[in-house]
């Protein structure tokens, strides 16, 4: 999955805001202002910050080696995933889901159904 793809995709879901808090080189993508994925555009290959169950997250540092614990977020509750084109776009699809669903599930009822 490329960088475009990467955020279009992020863009796709339900009331999905993006910005720079960090700098231009990380877009943030927040959903009710929590955020749930952090693309890192200058490095080379392309990475991405993702939250992810800390079950699911082991199991998919064990499965891709282009999956490692989270840069400069808590290992346990976040992965890095190298966009390399190494992991088939509709995993990568599915990690981003999954980040946003942890997301959404803890944010208040009244904010979940806004969504």
């Amino acid at each position: 999955m490329n960088v475009e793809s990467f955020r279009n995709y992020c863009l796709s879901k339900t009331g999905t805001t993006e910005g720079t808090p960090f700098g231009p080189e990380d877009i943030v993508f927040k959903v009710a202002g929590k955020m749930f994925a952090i693309l890192a555009l200058e490095e080379v290959p392309p990475r991405a910050n993702l939250k992810c169950d800390p079950d699911l997250a082991l199991e998919l540092r064990d499965r891709y080696e282009q999956v490692e614990p989270g840069y400069h977020m808590n290992k346990k509750h976040w992965n890095t995933v190298v966009l390399d084109g190494v992991i088939p776009e509709r995993e990568i699809r599915k990690m981003i889901d999954h980040s946003y669903e942890l997301v959404v599930q803890t944010l208040p009822k009244a904010k979940r159904k806004k969504l």
